[in-house]
């Protein structure tokens, strides 16, 4: 699915912006040398990033469901979705660590690389050497799950879909309402006014974000059994800033995923279903497809180019507002170009190597997309 771009890109931004160190005691310069400018940009972005988590995992379990083969036997589909995902992950692990944090960090680089270190409550565990490689520890486990997952799935009547959908998200509340009840309270962690157990139950445990990922599997199946309702594509995006400015008002935990989750499943929902009906959309057009192909790569090479590539080049230089969106929008195309990179040269012929007989993009983590329709075979296996 083209949308794919988006949450990386939200990624770009506050990192770009609000860098976010990499498990080592490194800080690279912001782009803005105003102090009120980022003070502002600091506030205003500081739900992005989870917005983009969140909707990360919706998508994945949107577009598992959606490109799902039941004739396909579960080590064909586990060995096709881990060559995609794992080989960009080793290489740029590799990177990492070569080029900026292999001095800092050479006890907590493993478990980044092993894709178990979300599941450590101790801060420096999170980074690791490819700080984004964080979120492939809950990819994985659903990727693995999903299998399992799907069978439940197909068994909920067609007519308990929407409430089951209303389900995933009184789950995610029910984490929060868990997290700040039930997980051990203490000092509040860097400017969030919660714990730093707390804090890593919400966002980084992998299990407790299989309720995004399960809204996804739900509004897939919605949309295969053509029960999606005829929206305005126009009027769903007018929901997402509402959702955002809920998710400024109300603080954590709940503008860690909360706020913002309905109006990205409605926007997801639409746009699939506006695509299978034939409609143009922006999303289903030749660029939003060609970078929804490179996504995985381009949040993949990230950090690289943030927290390497941007300090070597520019040391702790800061810029006024031109100056500072000009480098925005530099490092953001060069980010592109290293995605694409990482793509053509690691993800696809890893795939043609490893899964020949797989598709091509439709169904690998990082040029998933959902622009033709869905065979009518497909669409009643899966809504049976």
């Amino acid at each position: 699915m083209a949308l794919r771009i988006v949450p990386p890109t939200l990624a770009f931004v506050i990192h770009a912006v609000y860098p976010v160190t990499p498990g080592v005691p490194l800080d690279p310069a912001t782009p803005f040398a105003d102090p009120g400018l980022m003070g502002f940009l600091l506030w205003f972005l500081g739900p992005a990033c989870h917005v983009g988590v969140s909707f990360f995992f919706l998508l994945s379990g949107f577009i598992l469901t959606c490109t799902a083969n039941t004739a396909e036997p579960v080590t064909a589909y586990w060995r096709r979705r881990l060559v995609g995902l794992l080989p960009s992950h080793f290489v740029t692990w590799a990177l990492s660590m070569v080029l900026f944090a292999g001095a800092h960090t050479p006890y907590f680089g493993l478990p980044n690389l092993l894709l178990i270190n979300a599941y450590f409550p101790q801060a420096q565990f999170w980074g690791g050497a490819n700080w984004p490689a964080w979120r492939l520890c809950a990819e994985l486990l659903f990727y693995l799950s999903f299998p399992l997952l799907a069978v439940p799935l197909r068994r909920i009547p067609r007519r308990w879909l929407w409430p089951a959908a209303a389900g995933m998200v009184a789950g995610m509340a029910g984490v929060c309402l868990f997290a700040q009840n039930v997980v051990s309270p203490g000092p509040t962690f860097a400017d969030v006014p919660m714990s730093l157990p707390q804090f890593w139950f919400i966002v980084f445990f992998p299990p407790v974000r299989v309720f995004e990922f399960g809204l996804g599997m739900i509004i897939a199946r919605i949309v295969l059994a053509g029960r999606w309702p005829s929206l305005r594509i126009g009027g769903v995006l007018a929901l997402l800033p509402v959702g955002y400015a809920a998710a400024l008002l109300a603080g954590a935990p709940y503008n860690l995923g909360l706020t913002t989750v309905v109006p990205i499943a409605l926007l997801v929902g639409t746009v699939a279903a506006a695509n299978r009906r034939g409609r143009r959309t922006l999303a289903g057009s030749r660029p939003m497809v060609w970078l929804g192909k490179v996504a995985f790569g381009f949040y993949m090479t990230h950090a690289l180019v943030l927290f390497y590539m941007r300090p070597a080049v520019l040391g702790n230089a800061e810029f006024g507002v031109t100056g500072g969106t000009v480098l925005l929008v530099c490092l953001l195309t060069v980010n592109v170009f290293a995605g694409w990179v990482l793509s053509e040269l690691v993800e696809v012929p890893m795939r043609r190597r490893l899964c020949p007989d797989s598709p091509p993009a439709d169904s690998t983590p990082g040029g998933a997309r959902f622009v033709r329709p869905v065979s009518r075979s497909t669409e009643v296996t899966m809504v049976r």
